[in-house]
């Protein structure tokens, strides 16, 4: 059974003196994901986990992303490839416990390091446009679907893995797309059922995805209209500009940037 936050705890978020950095966090997350259309682990669990820890980043970003993209699964479903998308799917939700796992176990600080150090190296390979040129076969499906739940359980950062290898492949753009939106639902979906069988739902967790959620999804659908008549390889850019700054100023010899 998971309590439910109360107006005290609520209270007491918004007048923790962090509250204010994590609310700009999330927005110019949620921006990220609505201009460039993904991203936004990749900038808000470094910057999150600074600021709180690796385990306050992964339960908040995944209440957030998933109750703002799961409803875009229903309309993608008849578009995506359930061969491509299932076995995946079932890879990841095979690893997704052992992710969690980590999370739990693992240090917070040696946690934060392994973030920075995984977007650092996601980024230049997802802006030198690096895809997977052939079709999916299955023991490929199956390698990325267990690293996505492995990395998606232990820091919610599932998506560089899915998006190399279903955006350049020899699917069309729009059926890759659509995969990957009912892949990160259904991923979503069995993160939330390990997170909730581990107890990592609290109410203060709870209170501050609400929270931080407002800021995020504001951003995100500003973000999403600001990105019509403009330039897609400019807003990307920025995108990944961001990510590598949160990378950077969330390692932990940094710290004293968020708690002085």
């Amino acid at each position: 059974m998971v309590d439910l936050p109360d107006a005290s705890q609520f209270a007491a978020l918004v007048a923790d003196r962090r509250f204010i950095l994590a609310a700009a966090i999330a927005a110019v997350s949620g921006a990220a994901r609505g201009f460039a259309g993904f991203g936004s682990a990749l900038i808000y669990v470094p910057l999150i986990s600074a600021l709180y820890e690796p385990r306050v980043a992964a339960v908040t970003i995944l209440l957030i992303d998933f109750s703002s993209g799961a409803p875009f699964a229903v309309p993608a479903w008849p578009r995506c490839h359930l061969r491509d998308v299932l076995p995946l799917s079932a890879a990841a939700a095979l690893a997704v416990p052992f992710g969690t796992m980590i999370l739990l176990i693992a240090d917070p600080v040696w946690l934060r390091w392994f973030i920075s150090a995984f977007v650092l190296s996601a980024i230049p390979v997802l802006a030198g446009g690096w895809r997977y040129h052939g079709r999916p076969k299955l023991p490929v499906t199956l390698a990325v679907g267990a690293v996505a739940g492995l990395t998606g359980g232990a820091v919610q950062i599932a998506g560089p893995p899915v998006i190399l290898y279903w955006l350049g492949g020899a699917i069309e753009t729009a059926v890759a797309r659509a995969n990957m939106i009912v892949f990160f639902a259904l991923n979503g979906a069995v993160l939330c059922v390990s997170y909730f069988i581990e107890g990592l739902f609290t109410a203060d967790t709870i209170a501050l995805a609400i929270l931080l959620g407002i800021p995020y999804t504001i951003a995100m659908i500003a973000g999403a209209r600001s990105f019509h008549g403009s330039s897609d390889g400019l807003y990307r850019r920025i995108a990944y500009a961001i990510m590598a700054f949160a990378a950077i100023v969330s390692l932990p010899i940094l710290d004293w940037l968020f708690h002085p």
